[in-house]
């Protein structure tokens, strides 16, 4: 049974060494890079698509917000401000438009992060690295404890990097996509209608008398502000939705995935470089023991 358990260990050293040697290797390519690039790529591009998408629609509201509607029925004028309607929605614009510029310029350091792990340098002090960790891992059967946390803060910087950036792409594809378009399209129509909001209205004929004129504005003008008016509502509560939507898709994407599949990853590789770490420390234990 302790040959068994021995000859376990020796075979968990053998495949821990070749993988760590396998990853050296590949750190003086770029398998990942490429696909890592793409990803972040695409996102900075949706993220500074949503930016002018959100100043372009704050400017129509803010446009909107000042239209004012003017009636004269029987010669009184009367002054309407439908578009102040928006003031709620406004605050919620300004903090989507923010949240989507810092959404590019994390997308911005991710850029930078697989740049820098891809360097040269980085690649060496890794080969460096592991080369002594294998040595004294497989000479002495165990390693020192700072040795081995060296080891992993560099194959987490020249792998983990891309691995996150490709996953958190790949979770947008399989789960947010659909959503940020519909989203974004969702913007640009009410967009779109809040520039018809100070359509100007149709003018009676001057013939006509007081009478008449005051009956044409109560058919026509007030049936047409009131509909103008309700659609304008219903848009911006609409739209409400879709920008949350889009500013909870770009947090997940920019911030709260990577950091997750970061921390999912560091507590992969503790795991498995936790045998040697417990194998330096009953070594050092059984030293201890003997003196």
């Amino acid at each position: 049974m302790k040959m068994t358990s021995i000859g376990l260990q020796h075979t968990r050293r053998i495949v821990l060494t070749l993988v760590v040697a396998f990853m050296v290797a590949c750190s003086w390519f770029a398998p990942l890079e490429s696909a890592a690039n793409l990803q972040v790529d695409a996102g900075l591009k949706r993220a500074l698509i949503s930016f002018a998408t959100a100043r372009g629609f704050n400017a129509v509201i803010s446009v909107a917000q000042g239209t004012q509607v003017a009636f004269e029925p029987g010669g009184v004028g009367v002054n309407l401000a439908p578009g102040q309607v928006l003031d709620p929605i406004n605050d919620l614009v300004e903090k989507f438009s923010n949240l989507a510029l810092a959404a590019s310029v994390a997308f911005g350091i991710e850029k930078v992060l697989i740049s820098i792990g891809a360097n040269w340098l980085v690649s060496l002090i890794l080969t460096v690295v592991a080369a002594t960790w294998a040595f004294i891992f497989l000479r002495q059967r165990t390693s020192p404890p700072w040795l081995t946390r060296i080891l992993m803060v560099f194959l987490m910087i020249r792998f983990v990097m891309p691995v996150v950036f490709i996953g958190s792409g790949i979770l947008f594809q399989q789960f947010m996509a659909a959503d940020y378009q519909t989203s974004q399209r969702a913007i640009d129509t009410v967009s779109g209608q809040l520039d018809k909001l100070n359509v100007p209205a149709a003018v009676a004929p001057e013939d006509q008398g007081i009478l008449d004129r005051i009956k044409g504005w109560a058919s026509q003008q007030t049936n047409d502000f009131k509909a103008r008016f309700i659609n304008l509502k219903q848009s911006v509560e609409h739209v409400i939705d879709h920008i949350i939507k889009l500013m909870v898709i770009f947090l997940l994407q920019a911030l709260l995935l990577p950091l997750l599949l970061l921390w999912i990853l560091w507590g992969l590789a503790k795991g498995v470089f936790e045998i040697p770490l417990q194998a330096y420390r009953f070594a050092e234990r059984t030293k201890v023991g003997e003196k």
